[in-house]
């Protein structure tokens, strides 16, 4: 006897079609044999499918089972595969009418009851689904919302083993949830605005660059001046998402089991902020079945690393590669795979250990040895990729009491908007789409100076002593300042500006 169905499985972040085939044959003693690269909770899934068979009222016959998960050279994990293996059985028991099995998908986890639960992964398994020209898909009831997004592709939520089957055999109809085609622009809202951070304005302009020219930032400042409130408000700022962006970053964190059943789809910008005691591959991606690290959770949003020199070396080391490519490759025995990672880093950090080198108010109890080993856990090729230091100073009693609030998000992000938008025109055709990701022959092109700017530059690194290295990221950094003001030429006061973000740079830091 033998039944077969189509199942999916996630690799990455995207999918591909695995043929569920059950075997049953008469021997003694009954035995159950899973094959095909089968992971922990894919062998565990025989005492779940054989529980909830018989909790939904199918009598199982003491058989010799063998399933096999197709293509049996890649390895099969999670529990999505236990309503596929349970359907399978039963077409081989010839429970199940299988005339139309191989035009639809099955996923989903069982329940020793007979209930379906929820899977991990569903929205890049219903995009492969509709790639392949599948019909429609069965998932279990929280997944439905996830699943909707595909347009074309009919969604059955299913609650129970026993209904699905009642659905195969035309005993039931099949209820079909209607394809969403848009965002719900109610979930558009975030929780924080920059109108709550009072003062700071200095800070609140140089995020706002960064904001516009997608740079990186790193925050400079003694303890409780308002560096965490502010990298957590640069979300509200970014472009709103593009419904390909929302597609994008779902697939993530539907791969990592971090997408929210009753929204369905990403529609805000991520903001991860991980301890400092993360792990490189914590941060990066891997493990024994590889799985979507930090950067990648935070693709086409922010990741903020409070803390920066408290973090392990190793694992600020790995960062420069994603930072560079804009993506993650993991790289294994068996296979290869590659996750996006666009994002913009914000990193915090004290000026010193005890945090006051920089505070006129609070006397700093470190020496110079201190301050320059404390420094110096930043490298410099990862200080390369960060385009704007800033000082955050701590604000003054009369500001914290000022009853006046600050600008709105809603009003600072038209013009992030408008900078951005000049930036794709910039950029059309190439693979880059804002000024952070410009290469030396881009900056050589699109960021030329004057007689009198180049003169203002060199007075800079000589009087303030900037490296050699903060040259090409001034030039950026003055390119966005210039788009803002829709300016085709970079002026000098857009260089003066750009200069006062480059702290780190400057004699007295980092030696």
């Amino acid at each position: 006897m033998f039944g077969k169905v189509l199942s999916s499985a996630v690799l990455g972040i995207d999918a591909y079609t695995v043929e569920v085939e059950a075997h049953l044959e008469n021997t003694t003693p009954a035995a159950f044999f899973t094959v095909g690269l089968p992971e922990g909770a894919v062998k565990e899934s025989k005492e779940r499918v054989l529980a909830a068979m018989k909790n939904s009222g199918f009598r199982i016959p003491s058989k010799r089972i063998t399933i096999n998960l197709a293509p049996a050279d890649i390895r099969k994990e999670g529990a999505a595969f236990d309503l596929p293996i349970a359907v399978a059985i039963l077409c081989g028991l010839r429970h199940v009418d299988t005339h139309f099995l191989d035009k639809i998908i099955l996923i989903g986890e069982l329940s020793l009851d007979g209930e379906l639960r929820p899977v991990k992964g569903v929205l890049p398994i219903c995009i492969n689904a509709k790639k392949h020209d599948i019909n429609g898909i069965i998932v279990p009831p929280e997944n439905q919302k996830e699943a909707s997004f595909v347009p074309g592709l009919k969604i059955a939520p299913v609650a129970t083993l026993k209904e699905v089957v009642e659905i195969l055999n035309g005993k039931k109809a099949i209820q079909v949830v209607k394809n969403q085609d848009h965002f719900n622009l109610t979930t558009n809202k975030y929780p924080v605005d920059f109108s709550d951070v009072k003062g700071q304005e200095n800070v609140k302009r140089a995020m706002e660059v960064a904001a516009a020219g997608s740079h990186n930032i790193l925050l400079i400042g003694p303890p409780g001046s308002g560096k965490t409130m502010l990298a957590k408000r640069l979300p509200t700022i970014l472009p709103g998402m593009t419904m390909e962006e929302a597609l994008e970053t779902t697939k993530i964190h539907s791969v990592a089991g971090l997408n929210n059943s009753k929204i369905g789809v990403i529609t805000i910008r991520p903001f991860r902020s991980p301890h400092h005691t993360i792990s490189d591959v914590g941060l990066i991606g891997g493990g024994t079945v590889p799985k979507p690290g930090e950067v990648s959770l935070s693709h086409n949003g922010v990741l903020f690393l409070d803390e920066l020199p408290e973090f392990k070396k190793n694992v600020l080391e790995v960062l420069r590669q994603p930072l560079e490519n804009r993506d993650v490759t993991i790289s294994r025995a068996r296979l290869t795979l590659t996750y996006p990672a666009t994002f913009m880093l914000v990193a915090a950090m004290n000026p010193c250990p005890c945090g006051y080198y920089t505070d006129p108010r609070n006397e700093c109890t470190c020496n110079d040895g201190m301050i320059q080993k404390y420094l110096s856990r930043i490298s410099g090729p990862l200080l390369d990729r960060i385009d704007i230091h800033v000082d955050v100073p701590a604000v003054p009693f009369e500001e914290l009491t000022n009853k006046v609030a600050g600008e709105k998000s809603e009003s600072i992000q038209p013009r992030i908007q408008k900078a951005r938008a000049i930036q794709t025109i910039r950029f059309k055709g190439k693979q880059i789409h804002s000024n952070a990701s410009m290469e030396k022959t881009d900056i050589r092109k699109y960021c030329k100076i004057d007689k009198k700017g180049e003169a203002l530059l060199k007075t800079a690194m000589d009087k303030l002593g900037l490296s050699a290295r903060a040259y090409d990221r001034i030039l950026k950094v003055s390119r966005t300042i210039a788009d803002m003001e829709k300016s085709e030429s970079i002026a000098s006061q857009h260089l003066s500006e750009a200069i006062q973000y480059r702290s780190l740079d400057r004699s007295g830091w980092m030696g």
